[in-house]
């Protein structure tokens, strides 16, 4: 069977879009007052489309993970290393709506606060 190839940029696309939309569905629920117009249906097509750019960098498989590694190392943010998680083994399967963001947010803040505290990576 021949390899499929990869359009790095497009993978590259997958990963930001997927960090900027958890950063916006995360203030979103901290925050849901701040934006009248996230109604139930628009917050429903924000996970359908960062379930869609998450599915898009697991396709790529090593190179997509090498991608959002490279996005955290150049942008060692929230988002960035929400993508790294959910290319982790065991989160390959999770969709938005398997994921509880309670945990996953605290999960992000300890990893980047040990990351900002002692300059070791995720």
């Amino acid at each position: 069977m021949m390899a499929v190839p990869v359009l790095t940029h497009i993978v590259r696309q997958h990963a930001e879009e997927a960090a900027h939309l958890w950063c916006q569905y995360d203030f979103h629920l901290l925050n849901p007052d701040d934006n009248p117009d996230m109604d139930a249906e628009r917050l429903g097509r924000l996970i359908e489309r960062l379930d869609a750019h998450i599915d898009g960098v697991r396709i790529a498989g090593d190179d997509g993970r090498a991608i959002a590694e490279e996005r955290f190392a150049d942008f060692p943010e929230a988002g960035e290393l929400f993508v790294l998680r959910m290319l982790q083994p065991e989160a390959l399967h999770l969709t938005m709506a398997d994921i509880d963001p309670v945990k996953v947010r605290e999960y992000l803040t300890d990893k980047l606060g040990r990351l900002n505290a002692f300059g070791s990576g995720p």
